[in-house]
């Protein structure tokens, strides 16, 4: 009997990798037409457009495990941002370029008016307090708030303001920045010590990669489970399916439903939209430069949170002559479409002039559930339910890839 694992996200493809390393039978069952969840690409036209914007940051212990980076032919962003910031005194552009990584850029970093020279001095000092601790360390540590933890660093609102509420916002799909200090301390290690980089061909190459490593009859596609019962699962189909044990990689309350149980609270996640526009590159705005930097607004009542030019990172997410642009909002409940894209035009008009109202609107992806969220009282959820049932995924720890992959390894060694 196969160990059977319901839901092939990256937590269920990590899980189901590793016991077939030691020669487990594993059968990897999700509703879905391919695998990867929340991780994916599809090709619209002749674009290539992730659900949306999603980064592998290249330093993820877990990913550096598991994953052939030179196979997924990784394209970095550059390491820093361009920040927009409107105040009383005009409008302008700010750029903060890590100098580890540059060298060259450390004098344009410390004349930055993006914070003070005394914040620039507390990041040396916050780069050597994570660099010292490990991810277990790092979440083993008494937490608050990342805008509490902040301040009591002493940073100044000016830099909170200009740089980490937009850039950390952006990460924890949050501006309040009410996510964990822990998880905070852990994004911006690994940021620090490695790239943010999307596949040559799309974030959805990750789940793709690993779903090609397990055997074909491994991995069935199109299969809803309707209900587990001890060891046997229940297809939607009606068929049944007899297994050693059975893993969890789905939400808690499809885990849930899936028991038979009561439905638990729902769980509180943030949520973003993605709006994808191309452009013909012919007629790029001189001030929409080709530096493959992520460019935030620090203005976060706005439409346009982050934006993206994610055909000068990875050149076959968009035709040769055409640009892929991607603009993130956040805290969205509810969107009108036609209206968000109209807003969104209006704003970069601002930015870019003219031409933006020229720019083509591929598709929005609303995400509702796009992270779980993850303040300083959440509790790490067990990995073992029951003898022979067992759970994995980003929900049971922290939000991140890295999360679902490291949990699904647990999971996989339990067994």
């Amino acid at each position: 009997m196969p160990i059977v694992i319901i839901g092939a996200g990256m937590a269920g493809l990590t899980c189901a990798n590793y016991l077939h390393q030691k020669g487990r039978a594993v059968l990897l069952l999700d509703a879905q037409d391919v695998p990867g969840g929340r991780v994916r690409t599809d090709v619209v036209g002749d674009f290539r457009l992730d659900r949306g914007f999603q980064i592998l940051l290249t330093a993820y212990p877990e990913a550096q495990r598991m994953l052939n980076y030179t196979a997924l032919d990784l394209k970095p962003f550059r390491s820093g941002a361009a920040i927009h910031h409107e105040d009383s005194a005009g409008t302008n552009w700010m750029t903060l370029v890590n100098p580890f990584s540059e060298p060259m850029s450390v004098f344009k970093t410390l004349f930055s008016s993006v914070g003070t020279l005394s914040d620039k001095l507390l990041i040396a000092d916050l780069i050597r307090h994570v660099n010292a601790l490990s991810t277990t360390e790092l979440f083993n540590q008494s937490a608050t708030t990342t805008a509490t933890y902040l301040r009591s660093k002493g940073f100044s609102e000016q830099i909170i303001e200009r740089f980490f509420r937009p850039f950390f916002g952006g990460v924890f799909l949050e501006d309040d920045l009410t996510t964990s200090s822990n998880f905070f301390e852990f994004c911006f290690k690994n940021f620090f010590l490695g790239d943010a980089a999307i596949p040559a061909l799309g974030i959805g190459e990750i789940p793709r990669q690993l779903a090609s490593r397990l055997p074909n009859e491994a991995l069935r596609l199109n299969t809803p489970v309707d209900r587990i019962y001890g060891r046997t699962v229940h297809l939607a189909s009606g068929e049944q399916i007899q297994a050693e044990a059975v893993v969890l990689a789905v939400d808690a309350r499809a885990a849930a439903r899936l028991l038979g149980k009561e439905l638990p609270a729902l769980t509180r996640f943030n949520h973003t939209t993605c709006t994808y526009f191309s452009a013909p590159a012919a007629n790029r705005p001189h001030s929409l430069k080709a530096d493959k930097l992520l460019m935030l607004n620090t203005r976060r009542s706005s439409a346009v949170h982050n934006l993206a030019i994610l055909s000068d990172v990875a050149p076959a997410y968009a035709p040769a002559d055409q640009l892929l642009i991607s603009v993130s909002t956040q805290g969205l409940v509810q969107v009108d479409e036609e209206a968000l894209t109209k807003r969104i035009r209006t704003e970069l008009t601002g930015w870019f002039g003219e031409s933006v109202q020229e720019w083509r609107h591929l598709r929005t992806d609303h995400i509702p559930e796009a992270l779980p969220s993850y303040g300083p009282d959440v509790p790490v959820r067990p990995l073992k339910l029951a003898d022979d049932l067992y759970q994995c995924g980003d929900q049971t720890a922290y939000p991140s890839l890295n999360a679902a992959m490291q949990t699904g390894r647990l999971v996989a060694e339990m067994l």
